[in-house]
């Protein structure tokens, strides 16, 4: 039955090795985010919920960055299967195009007009007037991210993912010691409180460009040619937007409509409690989802790879096994979550967040959920977002991640937290019933086989 999960020599040492520093990467980025949120979560729950609030239009910018990321991944990597070095510049150069202007719009949004911007979020004013003081200086940061991302995606297809380990590692890091100085005002610094977070923030991603800059100027694996990036060309702007758009067009679309669960539970009653417990369950969910990010970026680089040299006879297999190594961790994942839950979470870590009775008993029930669709939420991110898209299928992998959001959970979820006005867990199991759905459409899709396809070929 699992006949599959027997790879050539070597093949799960290579799955390691480039799987390593991702989850790395992913758990430095978590656990300072984590950290974040507990020197934020010090100030109070309002100015928690105040940065859940200003980071909900935010969380499209990134989603929509890490869309791109994954569009131009799609081909890099069967670029680098064919050691295409040219593409590979077109192709960095249409994402840097792409994720520079739309950042750049949500930036001017959030400093020119954030309040009755962020306004159609939330309907209480004190709150929407914290978040405005967060959400300017942070849009700017995410400018700035875009470019480095871009940059960290590109060496990530082409199995060098410990650049944006150190990259990353180095920059949040530094957004965390700043975060002390500048949230508190140490070090005779002014106590900024959330502004203090998003400068923080600012000066970090300023610290990630000057670090990618330097590394452009004396690397010899990969010579960027500014020509390239700057000019990518017709032909490779419309590759990249025939395939490379649908995975931008799921990530956003994935992006909103998951914006759409906290800007409901922001119009339900005890909204500020129920908006700071679902800051510190996302937190707990990132660090729970890194290994399953891991392998899915694993998978992307090395099917990628595989169909791009025209080796296409073992891709399915590939699938089916990173697909149940994804399972088996999702497994492991779910029975730690749930005892952290229940016997770790409410007597050591609510406390320190400061969450009151009713914030701590929201988070201990949306921590429960969480832990239940754990598995299910690991096979789906690697099947959609490695085997699938890895695979070349980007329409199928976008209909698969965006309509069961979009056609099941979000409809759900607006009948009970705004028209029947049931308890938030009613509106949270929308999280459960998204990924089942899923399941079932993505585990159909992978044992058709009909997702293995080569983009680079015209």
């Amino acid at each position: 039955m699992f006949a599959y999960m027997r790879q050539k020599p070597g093949f799960y040492t290579q799955v390691a090795a480039l799987a390593a520093p991702i989850v790395l990467q992913n758990l430095i980025t978590s656990m300072l985010g984590m950290a974040d949120t507990f020197m934020v979560g010090i100030l109070g729950e309002a100015p928690m919920a105040a940065v859940t609030l200003a980071n909900i239009p935010l969380f499209v910018v990134q989603l929509f960055i890490f869309g791109v990321q994954s569009g131009s991944s799609v081909l890099i990597s069967q670029y680098w299967g064919r050691k295409d070095m040219e593409a590979i510049n077109r192709v960095m150069g249409v994402a840097l195009w792409v994720v520079l202007l739309v950042a750049s719009v949500f930036a001017a949004i959030l400093i020119l007009c954030p309040i009755p911007f962020l306004s159609l979020f939330n309907n209480q004013p004190q709150l929407v007037e914290l978040a405005a003081q967060y959400g300017g200086l942070a849009g700017l940061s995410y400018v700035l991210n875009a470019f480095t991302m871009v940059y960290v995606a590109a060496y990530r297809s082409m199995e060098q993912p410990r650049l944006g380990m150190y990259i990353l590692a180095a920059s949040m890091t530094t957004n965390t010691f700043l975060n002390w100085v500048f949230i508190f005002g140490n070090l005779g610094a002014p106590q900024l409180g959330v502004r203090g977070a998003a400068l923080a923030t600012l000066i970090a991603r300023m610290l990630e460009v000057a670090i990618v800059v330097g590394h452009m100027a004396r690397t010899k694996f990969f010579r960027i040619r500014p020509a390239l990036l700057l000019r990518p060309g017709l032909s490779m702007s419309w590759r990249f937007i025939r395939y490379g758009g649908l995975v931008v067009c799921n990530e956003t679309l994935w992006g909103i409509g998951t914006s759409v669960f906290p800007t409901i539970m922001g119009h339900m009653d005890n909204s500020t409690e129920i908006l700071a417990a679902y800051t510190l369950a996302g937190n707990v969910e990132k660090l729970c989802t890194v290994f399953s990010f891991g392998l899915a970026a694993t998978a992307s680089i090395i099917i990628g790879r595989e169909i791009g040299a025209g080796r296409t006879g073992q891709v399915r297999r590939i699938g089916l096994a990173m697909d149940t190594l994804a399972v088996g961790c999702g497994l492991i994942l779910g029975v730690l979550l749930l005892c952290f839950a229940r016997f770790v979470a409410p007597d050591w870590i609510f406390p320190l967040f400061k969450l009151s009775p009713g914030a701590s008993a929201v988070a201990g029930m949306m921590l429960t959920v969480m832990s239940f669709y754990m598995p299910l939420r690991a096979f789906n991110s690697v099947n959609i977002i490695g085997v699938l898209r890895g695979g070349g299928d980007v329409r199928a992998a976008t209909l698969i991640d965006t309509c069961p959001l979009w056609v099941c959970a979000i409809p759900y979820a607006v009948l009970c937290g705004l028209v029947l006005h049931t308890q938030v867990l009613w509106v949270y199991l929308a999280f459960m019933v998204e990924q089942v759905v899923k399941f079932g459409l993505g585990l159909w899709r992978l044992r058709s086989g009909r997702w293995i396809r080569d983009l680079t070929r015209a």
